[in-house]
């Protein structure tokens, strides 16, 4: 399957954006997909989380609350709301997807990745 993110942008704080995250090649019902982050000089953290169904989700306790991760399996779509935004999401958000929904939070449990899209907060 191949990914590509986008959506993301300038926003002040406390303000939203939704990334979009679009999907290709085999069956995008096959796969969970997720949301990690990674901001200057840090490793890639996951996000959030949706299985292949749409039906469960996860969401790191940093994001809880402000993002909300949902899927469009007809439109080989996967989205990520982000309201109530802080300087500290700043990063490049990549889409990723897996076979498997088994450690979900650890990236190297995933196997395809998207481009990556800048989200900058200002204060």
């Amino acid at each position: 399957v191949q990914l590509q993110a986008s959506g993301g942008g300038l926003v002040q704080a406390g303000g939203s954006l939704r990334l979009s995250c679009a999907a290709s090649g085999h069956s995008f019902t096959r796969y969970s997909t997720g949301w990690f982050r990674q901001a200057p000089t840090k490793g890639r953290e996951f996000v959030a989380y949706i299985n292949s169904g749409g039906s469960s989700t996860f969401y790191a306790d940093s994001v809880k609350g402000r993002f909300t991760i949902s899927r469009n399996n007809r439109d080989n779509m996967m989205f990520l709301q982000m309201d109530g935004l802080k300087p500290e999401d700043t990063a490049v958000y990549y889409c990723a997807a897996q076979t498997s929904s088994t450690g979900f939070r650890d990236q190297s449990q995933w196997g395809y990745w998207g481009q990556g899209t800048q989200v900058t907060v200002s204060s």
